[in-house]
């Protein structure tokens, strides 16, 4: 090799490392500038079945409690308002609610729009005659939209119809806000479509119950799950379960926000009824690299699989 290639490639190198340390100074400064700074808190709440005035309550007052410590949006469990372990279709059918004509919604909406924040909440859907395991996003403004839990779980084929509305992705002033719900966790395909669709966050109420199988300290895979999501995908997560024992089904707990490293910043919570804050600042979601060479975003072989993998969100508008 001649002094003159081995001189060219040192040249090379060292442009390309004094470029990289530049555009990194860039972008942290970038970052810094434009911080998109959010408190975010999940309600770990002891929802009670079939008590859906005592629910708003609670509810209500744990949203109030949450926002007078900063938080600007809330995150709360799967099916918040009517409880989950039912009996039969029928009652599943008399604590559902028509999101148009909700007392939850409406009560979660006076309360986002005195307090100018943003919620997100399970909840028990009737549309028709078809039941949902749906979940709302609340703002100042009202109802922002909706989404439909994928992929269901035991006992809930027997009550709900599959989600409908596919992945979408809520654009507000505080953030792109993603949803899904309990058990789509465990299908990675949700995170990384709402993450390739521009997702600050992902927010998923849930439902987690005790696995006995597990170490004390563990409970559930929820937490794992999550963690290994916000790590592979660069976003951040805030899953929100509840606890209690429902007609003899026990749930852990374990709420968690993780950053876009995959380490949690809150949690996992333990079995009791209590709130959990995690200061976000989502423009380090935007300019994410998982070292200083490589970003999970910027890394995608595209020319290999496909960018949604094979969803489109225009069957879904």
């Amino acid at each position: 090799m001649d002094n003159g290639y081995r001189d060219g490639a040192f040249f090379v190198r060292a442009f390309t490392k004094i470029v990289h340390n530049l555009y990194k100074q860039e972008e942290e400064v970038e970052i810094k500038k434009k911080k998109l700074d959010v408190k975010v808190a999940c309600l770990q709440m002891d929802v009670k079945i079939g008590d859906i005035a005592g629910n708003i309550k609670k509810s209500v007052h744990m949203i109030n409690e949450a926002a007078d410590n900063g938080a600007k949006l809330i995150v709360m469990p799967e099916m918040a308002n009517s409880g989950y372990n039912f009996d039969n279709r029928q009652e599943a059918i008399d604590l559902a609610e028509n999101i148009n004509d909700s007392e939850s919604v409406k009560a979660w909406s006076k309360t986002a729009r005195d307090r100018n924040i943003y919620i997100v909440s399970g909840i028990t859907e009737i549309d028709g005659s078809d039941l949902y395991n749906t979940a709302v996003l609340i703002g100042p403004e009202g109802l922002i939209g909706k989404y439909r839990k994928l992929h269901l779980w035991e006992d809930e084929f027997l009550w709900f119809e599959p989600g409908n509305l596919g992945l979408p992705v809520f654009h507000t002033p505080i953030g792109k806000i993603g949803i899904i719900i309990c058990y789509d966790m465990w299908f990675p395909e949700t995170y990384r479509i709402l993450a390739a669709q521009g997702a600050d966050i992902v927010c998923v109420p849930t439902n987690w119950v005790t696995i006995d199988s597990l170490p004390d300290n563990m409970k559930n895979f929820g937490p794992v799950l999550a963690m290994a999501a916000a790590h592979s995908n660069g976003i951040y997560i805030a899953a929100a379960d509840r606890v209690g024992i429902e007609r003899e089904m026990a749930f852990p707990g374990r709420s968690l926000i993780v950053r876009t490293a995959g380490i949690p910043i809150a949690g996992p919570a333990d079995d009791t009824e209590q709130i959990i804050y995690g200061d976000c600042n989502f423009a380090k979601v935007r300019a994410h690299g998982t070292t200083k060479y490589n970003s999970t975003k910027k890394d995608r072989r595209l020319d290999v699989y496909d960018e949604f993998l094979g969803y489109d969100p225009s069957n879904f508008r």
